[in-house]
């Protein structure tokens, strides 16, 4: 007889903890390359590529590995980033620990880079988790499930910024690395004990035909199934348009997430001259505000919808970036900043409450695509805000977020478009029911 493990409570868990402790690395390679540098004296442009090795390589793994859930229900994936995420971190924790400062020298370079290369593995586990969730949830509770998954996940990088510089004082460089592994690595562990594929790809896996397996995951509660591997749900999702338009509200939400933690500690330090540590306060204020209203935001799409919910979350973004475009006081720019982080974080539920609205048939694909390709908003856009403050000086730093006013701007009129296609197939639905 056929056994299947698990239930959706725990794929969600497994999925959200696997991916918290993914962000492992990212978070404290970025902030410590500039130790690196230190001992290096690289050029600017090698110094930006060493910090955005692993976020690139995190943005674009998104794409493939995301797809591949359609093929193998997440777990295989997720397992293999993360370890590969170990063993990148385990390559930093032994350069530092036997080269670092004396024997560091420009030859270890391209080493760094490869190990920053995989150590951002344990960021692309988002495309994959968020396919992975989906398939074990119903429609009518998907904004919640993910809205807890990216959430929560999200909130890794709010509370390592917090940790770190203690950590870095009490124990040193080589210290930090080895508590930011060992977390990693008890994360990757527990997720490969309790993570659970949804019952479809476990009873595939066993064996039965699709429309058994089928059959009996919808007798459990299982709602949508995958159309092909991994080529061909990527080739599915690119076909339907709407992925596009998710893709382009997610790299203003997103996309201008990762942009704002990157950008907001020079903002503050630069602008209105506050201490470092007080910069990286304010920063994680907006990371955490963002991440944590990230959860509320997805259930909020459940019963409001996710196109009503992203237009509203867009207005309120597009509000905040207009008052940081114009404040020159602390208090308003505080006020600017919390309504971006409400907005963006509700916004990026709101996307992938719609995702599996729009491209049922290929979860997995599209969740590649829309968090690959929208996380490269986080590159795009601080070299545009920089453009400002090269063109008018310190106050560059104010006028540059009318890059969000406009970004919000657009992505609310392709959040209008998605709402009137929605309530143009339901008039249709309606249509052919029989008098």
């Amino acid at each position: 007889m056929n056994t299947i493990k698990g239930v959706p409570s725990q794929g969600l868990f497994g999925a959200t903890l696997g991916f918290f402790a993914g962000f492992a690395a990212v978070s404290l390679f970025g902030p410590t390359a500039s130790r690196f540098n230190e001992i290096l004296h690289l050029d600017p442009v090698l110094v930006g590529l060493l910090i955005a090795i692993p976020s690139l390589s995190g943005s674009l793994l998104r794409i493939p590995f995301g797809a591949w859930v359609d093929s193998t229900g997440g777990r295989k994936p997720f397992l293999i980033l993360l370890w590969l995420a170990v063993a990148g971190m385990a390559g930093l924790l032994g350069t530092v620990y036997f080269l670092y400062p004396q024997n560091l020298s420009a030859g270890v370079y391209p080493l760094l880079l490869f190990l920053g290369f995989l150590s951002g593995c344990g960021i692309a586990t988002f495309s994959v988790g968020i396919g992975q969730v989906s398939y074990w949830f119903p429609q009518s509770r998907q904004g919640a499930a993910l809205g807890a998954y990216a959430g929560l996940g999200n909130l890794a990088p709010g509370l390592f910024s917090f940790l770190l510089p203690v950590v870095l004082g009490s124990w040193g460089l080589a210290g930090a690395y080895l508590a930011w592994l060992l977390f990693l690595l008890a994360g990757t562990l527990i997720y490969q004990f309790i993570g659970r594929n949804a019952w479809y790809f476990q009873l595939k896996q066993q064996g039965l035909a699709e429309e058994t397996a089928r059959a009996r995951a919808g007798e459990m509660g299982q709602q949508i199934y995958p159309c092909g591997n991994a080529r061909q749900s990527l080739v599915n999702a690119a076909k339907i348009w709407q992925t596009w338009l998710l893709v382009a509200i997610y790299f203003t939400t997103f996309g201008g997430f990762i942009a704002m933690t990157a950008w907001l500690p020079t903002y503050w330090k630069e602008f209105f001259g506050l201490e470092a540590v007080t910069a990286g306060g304010l920063t994680a204020l907006y990371s955490l505000t963002a991440s944590i209203i990230r959860v509320l935001g997805g259930g909020l799409s459940d019963r409001l919808g996710g196109e009503k919910t992203a237009i509203l979350s867009l207005l309120i973004t597009l509000a905040g970036a207009a008052i940081m475009s114009i404040s020159t006081v602390l208090p308003f720019s505080l006020l600017g900043v919390v309504l971006m982080a409400l907005g963006m974080g509700a916004a990026n539920a709101a996307v992938f409450k719609l995702m599996p609205q729009y491209v049922p048939q290929a979860v997995g694909g599209a969740a590649g695509w829309i968090g690959g390709l929208g996380a490269f908003g986080g590159f795009a856009i601080p070299p545009i805000l920089g453009a400002f403050v090269r063109a008018q000086g310190v106050q560059g730093y104010a006028s540059g977020f009318i890059t969000f006013v406009v970004l919000a701007g657009l992505a609310i009129g392709i959040a209008f478009v998605l709402k009137q296609t929605h309530q143009r197939k339901a008039q249709m639905s309606i249509k052919r029911l029989p008098s």
